[in-house]
């Protein structure tokens, strides 16, 4: 748990109990994870505290957001050190046929030249189509 606790505060975010098991929560998911899925874990604790935490950890970069056409936002956690950035966006995969997001950590966005003056701060790469577990159901 220090470890949780060192991370947080290297990265500015106050280490309270329920922070901390927020994120223990968080890193337990092998792929990503909804606002729901964490209500339904974390029955608890407040809606709204862990709505606000999901809000402090994307904006200091702790997880990152994915819009996978659902229409429920997902999660999923940055790298292991903690960190967010551009040199690290990742492909993520949507299964059309069990609705699972995952992180293709391995596969690098693809390099996109902007053109002068726009810095992004969020790349949204999603492939959709079978994920490896539905497509042996086939």
């Amino acid at each position: 748990m220090c470890d949780v606790q060192d991370l947080l505060k290297s990265k500015g975010v106050k280490p309270t109990p329920v922070r901390v098991m927020i994120y223990e929560v968080m890193k337990g998911y092998e792929n990503t994870f909804s606002l729901t899925d964490l209500e339904n874990n974390l029955l608890d604790v407040d809606k709204s505290t862990i709505f606000r935490t999901i809000c402090v950890f994307l904006e200091k970069h702790l997880i990152h957001s994915i819009e996978d056409g659902s229409g429920s936002m997902k999660y999923c956690m940055c790298s292991h050190s903690g960190e967010c950035s551009v040199d690290q966006f990742h492909c993520h995969f949507y299964c059309e046929s069990c609705k699972r997001t995952f992180c293709l950590d391995s596969l690098p966005v693809p390099l996109v030249q902007f053109p002068d003056g726009f810095l992004p701060s969020q790349i949204n790469y999603v492939a959709k189509g079978v994920c490896p577990e539905c497509s042996n159901k086939i």
